[in-house]
């Protein structure tokens, strides 16, 4: 699990980019199985909700890195001597 966690903190870009190439390719999946669109129209369905997909995960990454910028901040002055 430590290892997954440092991946992703040192690859943080190209993790929002699988995740928004898997967040297209299941709702372009899903679309096909279960609606009677044009497949133009499928296509912009799937851009929309791997839009908003990556939306969210960008806000998450950039919580992640205040709260991580934050700790290690605090642990920097826990550790200095006054």
């Amino acid at each position: 699990m430590v290892t997954i966690h440092s991946w992703i903190s040192n690859h943080k870009l190209t993790s929002i980019g699988a995740i928004w190439a898997s967040a297209i390719g299941a709702s372009l999946a899903y679309s096909r199985a279960k609606t009677r669109l044009k497949p133009s129209l499928k296509l912009i369905h799937a851009r929309m909700h791997a839009q908003a997909l990556t939306l969210a995960v960008l806000s998450s990454a950039a919580a992640y890195h205040y709260y991580e910028k934050r700790d290690s901040e605090q642990q920097e002055c826990a550790s200095t001597p006054n």
